[in-house]
């Protein structure tokens, strides 16, 4: 019987995926203490072996796949450490002209919701994480003066919606 296309690659993974899952499993399981990550951590490094099959030794499967699990893990671990510190820096900061009016943060959440996604992530990288235009210009992958116009349009949007919702300015 004849394979269908990308047949060959299939059984390739079948295969490294039955001889491979429990000892990836038990590798990261090792490694985070958290049943509720694994399963998430060995799905993202058995798909990057699908995406990379090609890349695979065939000589080396478990030891290449250790090395993305590895590496999977890492960027897990970093992502954890930014929301994690991201969550600390929104509960210590204080929310911009609600005081302690439980009313008018909710209308400042409120015009932020309603703020085009395009708008809420240049003022989220400026006010939230810090950046500078420069260093925005480089996460948008635009140029320093289109993160300046962007910004300027995307405040004048906020404090209108905040105007309209009865928001603090």
């Amino acid at each position: 019987m004849h394979d269908p296309p990308g047949g060959h690659q299939l059984a390739r993974f079948e295969d490294l995926f039955t001889a491979y899952h429990a000892q990836i499993m038990a590798y990261l399981l090792r490694r985070t203490g958290n049943a509720g990550d694994v399963d998430d951590l060995v799905a993202e490094t058995f798909l990057t072996a699908w995406r990379r099959l090609g890349d695979v030794p065939p000589e080396a499967e478990l030891p290449w796949l250790y090395a993305v699990a590895r590496r999977v893990l890492a960027n897990h671990r970093r992502r954890e450490q930014s929301r994690v510190a991201l969550v600390e820096r929104l509960r210590e900061a204080p929310i911009i002209g609600s005081g302690t009016d439980p009313e008018g943060a909710a209308m400042t959440a409120a015009a932020w919701r309603e703020l085009p996604e395009r708008d809420r992530e240049v003022l989220a990288l400026i006010a939230w994480e810090g950046l500078e235009a420069d260093e925005v210009a480089v996460v948008l992958g635009c140029s320093r003066n289109a993160v300046r116009i962007r910004l300027h349009r995307a405040r004048r949007r906020f404090e209108k919606l905040l105007r309209t919702t009865g928001g603090a300015a």
